[in-house]
């Protein structure tokens, strides 16, 4: 199964710190958001890695290369303009093969990305507790279905699963939390 990681956005919200560096350059602890993810991905049993790229994405590139440094081989989807997040994976697709899971390059995780090589449901959300800056939260879980009506609500992570025919209308998307 591929990961793909979703890096092309602009990062308007931090600007000026992403006027010049990527968002997913930025350091947490020592070391870029992507490069948490790449290790995590590694060590969770993936291989290989698709980067969407477009607002400063040469600057990814140079730094992660063939990801040969994280024991991955990574691949790029150029975007000439950001395509936001579907845009991107669409265009990605030929990148992706049957299954895969998605990632956005804007988060702090320690989530093992191991969980997902099980998942076999059309698209599989990964959902968290609502944070304070946002508590009315971005689904409700029916069971394993996620659905938009109902009292308990949790928010998306940015991290899911999916196989190609979601992509195609077909399916629905379960959820965890």
């Amino acid at each position: 199964m591929k990961a793909m990681i979703l890096a092309a956005g602009r990062g308007e919200r931090l600007r000026p710190l992403t006027d010049r560096l990527p968002k997913p350059l930025l350091e947490v602890r020592g070391k870029p958001l992507i490069v948490h993810h790449l290790e995590a991905l590694a060590a969770g049993g993936f291989t290989e890695v698709v980067i969407n790229l477009s607002w400063l994405g040469d600057l990814i590139r140079d730094r992660l290369g063939n990801g040969g440094e994280f024991g991955l081989t990574i691949e790029y989807s150029e975007e000439p303009q950001a395509l936001e997040t579907a845009g991107g994976i669409l265009q990605a697709l030929p990148l992706l093969g049957e299954r895969f899971i998605v990632l956005n390059a804007d988060i702090f995780t320690d989530y093992d990305f191991s969980r997902l090589l099980r998942c076999d449901s059309p698209a599989h959300l990964v959902l968290v507790d609502n944070p304070p800056h946002h508590p009315q939260g971005d689904f409700v879980l029916d069971g394993a279905l996620i659905g938009a009506e109902g009292s308990t609500r949790y928010t998306f992570s940015g991290i899911s699963a999916y196989h190609r025919g979601f992509f195609d209308g077909g399916g629905q998307a379960a959820g965890h939390g």
